[in-house]
């Protein structure tokens, strides 16, 4: 596995999202899941991506068990800043009188005495970035945590945040379908020597082509059954797209998976996708695109194919969309 830089933190060019090991897309297999971490590390990914919020803790204490094994070989990335709620979305708390007992909750769960990256997972508006960042810069200096980053910010927030610390790392959603960091997200950490994670590359698995119809994502405990793009005539559009995009995978003897991850990667020589799977299958197929380099003429065909204004649908409710750190027509 090819390395990537993300500020001066060094991982692997494709990294694994592990959320859906403990929830989220419906039930999951805790003996699958650690059999795919474990894959995981032998395949050579040292980037691993988790939050207090994921199980409700139960994310990190996975990860913490399974990766102790690896030592200092892998990077394990956390995140504070949603409280779950009963229903409906979390709320956002980034009050810096409380940053420090968070990061000590997921250090315990982790079972580490040093977080490697440590995320905002979204900015408090109630909350100026530069006071939540001052906090999570003192605990870089008491040695709880290596390097910093956020998540879901736009890139006037992320110059503030830098001037109080440098920001390692910017986690947003970003794929063929999810155009919006191309928006001045990129640019800014490009300008800042900020690497960028994108989460969701494969399009919450829609870009994989093994999603055909709205009821294999209607489980009672899967998220996506609320978002717009996997429901009715936005499906319907979307999945046209997908079928376009496996007709350019065949031709290049590739999987749309695999296609739509080296997309991704040809955008910055700064970016390391972590497209989350707890399957062996998936993570061994996931791996192999950072191999592919895409000529820019294909490039710029699937630019052309998902172009934003071809896909239908918000890429979340309007209650999600506005726990992200985003301009006012980018609440889409």
């Amino acid at each position: 596995m090819r390395k990537v830089k993300l500020g001066d933190l060094e991982v692997s060019a494709i990294g694994l999202g592990c959320m859906t090991m403990t929830d989220a897309y419906g039930p999951s297999d805790r003996d699958e899941a650690i059999a795919t971490l474990r894959r995981a590390v032998e395949l050579g990914v040292t980037l691993f991506d988790t939050a207090n919020g994921y199980g409700r803790g139960e994310n990190e204490r996975l990860l913490g068990e399974v990766l102790a094994e690896s030592g200092d070989a892998v990077t394990i990335a956390t995140k504070f800043g949603f409280v779950a709620g009963a229903d409906g979305p979390p709320t956002l708390d980034g009050h810096p009188d409380r940053v420090e007992d968070r990061c000590d909750e997921s250090l315990d769960r982790l079972g580490t005495d040093c977080i490697s990256l440590y995320y905002l997972h979204r900015p408090d508006p109630n909350v100026p970035i530069e006071d939540t960042v001052g906090a999570m810069a003192r605990l870089v200096e008491k040695g709880k945590v290596r390097f910093l980053g956020l998540c879901e910010v736009a890139p006037e927030t992320l110059r503030r945040a830098n001037a109080v610390h440098p920001i390692t790392a910017v986690q947003s959603e970003f794929s063929l379908w999810t155009r919006d960091a191309e928006r001045g997200v990129l640019q800014a950490c490009e300008e800042l020597g900020v690497g960028f994670v994108p989460f969701s590359p494969l399009g919450r698995a829609m870009l994989t082509g093994t999603i055909n119809d709205p009821s294999q994502v209607e489980g009672e405990s899967d998220f996506r059954k609320t978002l717009p793009r996997f429901q009715g005539a936005h499906f319907d559009h979307n999945r046209a797209l997908v079928t376009a995009l496996e007709s350019i995978a065949d031709d290049h003897r590739v999987s749309a998976a695999q296609l739509s991850l080296a997309w991704v990667l040809a955008k910055a020589d700064f970016i390391a996708p972590i497209p989350g799977t707890r399957r062996r299958t998936w993570l061994e197929q996931n791996v192999q695109a950072a191999d592919i380099t895409l000529s820019a003429g294909t490039v710029s065909d699937l630019d052309q194919l998902f172009d934003p204004t071809a896909v239908s649908g918000g890429r979340y409710g309007q209650s999600w969309m506005q726990s992200t750190d985003t301009a006012p027509d980018e609440q889409s």
